[in-house]
């Protein structure tokens, strides 16, 4: 059976896609696991790229060391479950990110930024989970100037209902709103299910999908493990339950304006666009990141 679709058979209707992560180096030997893009959903509305990262426990003298490298045509969205990462770009922004913060980083026409385990927690075991997505521009702020917002932990809402605690990172939900200022239509939610919770996913956004952090769930009638997206089908509620503790990322959103180019962390609606890009960090145009001399070289 093909791994990134490796589901009960047959799907229930309300079901398009189940998609199972694949595991990713980003070099130094930290794995990922990457979610988006796969062969079987390449995008959940604007959400194009989605890498879990960790749990991992980093020895004393060790930790995440992501070097400078660049975007373009993106906005990457960080979200800590443990521990910390210094990110640093070429704006000028120092800034921690800690567990349930979120940090939107609009790279538009370019950015360079690094990414790296803070030295203070380099002198004994560190520990580091979390997810990064990337969400296409629309094609209109494709070349926006870049911009860096940070929102601490405690300004992220929580919406309590049915046994599930739900943060939401990014759009509406029960007329609650984010704080966090997006480029489109998003949904973005961390949810904790308690034993016999309820989550009604609403039919306003068109596409939706589930990632299961933890637990398992049923959704749609069907039963889900860990480590597994669920898409499902636009215009209908779906429910998801919990029968014993379970953790789910909800995302939604408008589907994309055009379709979308990727390449290494690039993201456009052209081809010509993203050659410009490769020709532009080989060649050193891009305004590098103060206090950071290392950098990842393009990928031949």
């Amino acid at each position: 059976m093909d791994r990134e679709t490796s589901a009960p058979t047959p799907l229930p209707d309300a079901v398009t896609t189940v998609v199972v992560p694949r595991p990713r180096d980003l070099g130094d030997g930290f794995m990922v696991e990457r979610v988006l893009p796969a062969a079987q959903q390449r995008a959940v509305g604007s959400f194009v790229f989605f890498d879990r990262m960790g749990p991992v426990t980093f020895g004393s003298g060790r930790g995440l060391d992501v070097r400078p490298h660049p975007h373009i045509g993106l906005a990457t969205v960080t979200y800590l479950f443990e521990g910390e990462i210094l990110h640093r770009d070429s704006l000028g922004t120092v800034q921690p990110i800690r567990p349930g913060a979120v940090n939107w980083m609009t790279a538009g026409s370019g950015i360079v930024h690094s990414e790296r385990t803070p030295a203070a927690l380099r002198t004994g075991d560190s520990r580091l989970a979390g997810i990064q997505l990337w969400v296409a521009l629309p094609r209109a702020l494709e070349e926006a100037a870049p911009d860096f917002a940070h929102y601490p932990a405690e300004a992220i809402p929580q919406i309590l209902e049915d046994g599930a605690t739900v943060r939401l990172i990014l759009g509406a939900l029960r007329g609650t709103v984010s704080p966090v200022r997006t480029s489109s239509s998003l949904l973005y939610a961390d949810c904790a299910l308690a034993a016999g919770g309820r989550l009604a996913i609403p039919a306003d956004q068109p596409e939706r999908a589930i990632y299961v952090l933890s637990g398992t769930v049923e959704a749609a009638g069907a039963r889900f493990d860990a480590g597994r997206l669920i898409a499902f089908a636009a215009g209908r509620e779906i429910d998801v339950r919990a029968a014993e503790p379970a953790r789910i990322l909800l995302l939604g959103g408008e589907p994309l304006d055009a379709p979308r180019h990727m390449w290494w962390n690039f993201v456009s609606s052209s081809k010509e666009r993203i050659e410009g890009a490769k020709a532009d960090w080989q060649s050193g145009r891009f305004t590098p990141v103060p206090g950071e001399s290392e950098f990842i070289p393009l990928p031949r």
